[in-house]
């Protein structure tokens, strides 16, 4: 996509900030996924912890040391950086986090080889990721912005021509599930350990509207909406939330 598409997304963080300023709901359940995520670190490892396409920077709340990273210099991020083409030296990084990242990833491939290089041996990725049971279908196809891309091929390797350091905007939400969902990718994933795949039904999240949506239930009923959540979150097929975690072998 076009260079204008990249400005327009950083327009919608700063966007998201004021959002997120204005719903304590939303940042209450936002606590939850980064506590999952937080749980899922490897203490030790020898390396950074970093988390890619850090938006706002809520992760530094739950993981203090996290070196904060985007493709967008803003006051909330430690530096700037490309998943395709990272600064960081050889084995420097323990563990890599990216929240809503993987699905505008368009050449997984490439991405996963740039992320080998920087871990250290038996360092981590963890993926927090939309869903495509039938809550993901259902809310992110009809009501988000971006698509799915459930009919589109997913291109593991860059073509000729492929500027990892240019590589515009792409987003394909349905990714993941694709991916880590079955065997389809598992040749492609052969140097990766897929350690853990869990599902959430989210329903609490999506209830609460997001960043953009109306909240659709009182802060007072967050206790009930996570408690059924626990209980639908039994059900991958209902799931719009995931978490993956990579281990590299």
């Amino acid at each position: 996509m076009p260079e204008a598409s990249l400005e327009q997304h950083n327009v919608e963080i700063h966007e998201n900030y004021e959002h997120w300023k204005r719903k304590p709901l939303l940042r209450r359940v936002y606590s939850q996924f980064y506590q999952d995520i937080a749980s899922r670190i490897i203490p030790n490892q020898g390396g950074l912890t970093v988390e890619l396409g850090s938006g706002i920077g809520n992760i530094k709340k739950h993981i203090p040391d996290c070196i904060a990273t985007d493709v967008f210099a803003n006051p909330w991020v430690d530096r700037v950086e490309n998943a395709y083409t990272l600064t960081f030296g050889d084995k420097t990084i323990g563990n890599l986090i990216l929240f809503d990242v993987w699905h505008h990833l368009q050449y997984p491939g490439e991405a996963l080889r740039e992320f080998s290089r920087v871990l250290v041996p038996g360092g981590r990725i963890v993926i927090f990721e939309p869903a495509m049971g039938l809550l993901g279908r259902l809310v992110f196809g009809r009501f988000h912005h971006e698509p799915l891309g459930l009919e589109q091929n997913i291109e593991w390797n860059a073509g000729d021509g492929f500027h990892p350091e240019t590589p515009g905007y792409y987003a394909a939400q349905g990714n993941a599930s694709r991916i880590f969902s079955g065997d389809r990718f598992r040749a492609q994933l052969q140097e990766w350990r897929v350690t853990e795949v869990k599902y959430y039904s989210a329903l609490a999240y999506l209830a609460s509207g997001g960043f953009r949506g109306p909240q659709l239930y009182p802060d007072k009923c967050w206790p009930f909406l996570n408690g059924v959540d626990a209980f639908l979150s039994k059900f991958p097929a209902l799931a719009s939330r995931m978490l993956v975690v990579l281990d590299k072998k």
